[in-house]
């Protein structure tokens, strides 16, 4: 039997509604909201004839908790996690695959805002360890803004493993490491490859590191000693898309 999530956010809802609206089982609206936003989800839901239901703004508090939820969630079937095997298996067909994978990384604002970009950059999938990392969770699918149904997350036991199963796929693997003296600009990203970040503060493990075929840094010129992992990450998938694009 599928098991249901809840998603919250005008734009997370508006998303599901417009791309997967046979996912949506159904959608609760703040009373308290009659702006455009809240109407254009009405019309949405009425369109894609999923129910919605009009209720007290203390009620979805109370349902949600302390969260962002901008007087409106729903009910759907998430995307499910894709597996070590059925990525191998996406990889098969996918010219020149971009992945991106995250070591650790344990906040889940960090991971939505990742996966936002991976999918605007057309990544095929993000993958994530499956122990002491940050998982799918409503913080994290708000965030994706939509994203988090698009592109699938890969949840891996071990994490070196997984990237000694893409090299061996024929993917090259590129980590981010503030020490290396190597541009992403200096490395073809225009290939089969995977682009490896490690966690808030503690960059990437030892072995992850030793692991990957191309270690490069973003240049920096001011005083702060590093970037946020999301915006690091953007940085990398827009450099292989400025790559690619021009290739």
């Amino acid at each position: 039997m599928k098991r249901s999530e809840t998603i919250y956010g005008m734009h997370a809802v508006r998303v599901m509604l417009e791309r997967h609206a046979e996912r949506v089982l159904n959608v609760r609206l703040a009373q308290q909201r009659t702006d455009p936003r809240a109407r254009e989800i009405e019309e949405l839901a009425q369109r894609a004839q999923r129910p919605l239901q009009r209720v007290d703004m203390h009620s979805l508090r109370q349902q949600l908790g302390d969260v962002a939820h901008q007087g409106v969630a729903a009910e759907i079937f998430p995307i499910p996690p894709w597996s070590e095997d059925q990525l191998l298996e996406a990889l098969q067909s996918a010219r020149a695959p971009l992945l991106l994978a995250l070591d650790g990384v344990q906040d889940p604002h960090n991971l939505g805002a990742c996966l936002r970009t991976a999918d605007a950059c057309g990544a095929l999938a993000v993958i994530v360890p499956r122990d002491r990392a940050a998982q799918l969770t409503a913080t994290v699918r708000k965030v994706a803004a939509g994203a988090a149904e698009t592109t699938p997350v890969v949840a891996v036991t071990n994490l070196v493993r997984a990237l000694k199963l893409l090299r061996e796929a024929g993917l090259w693997i590129v980590g981010a490491d503030a020490a290396a003296g190597t541009s992403p600009r200096q490395v073809d990203l225009t290939g089969p490859v995977v682009l490896v970040l490690g966690a808030e503060g503690t960059g990437l493990r030892k072995l992850t590191r030793q692991n990957c075929d191309f270690l490069v840094s973003l240049p920096q010129r001011g005083a702060v000693e590093s970037l946020n992992v999301s915006v690091a990450a953007a940085m990398l998938l827009y450099e292989a898309r400025r790559q690619r694009d021009a290739s």
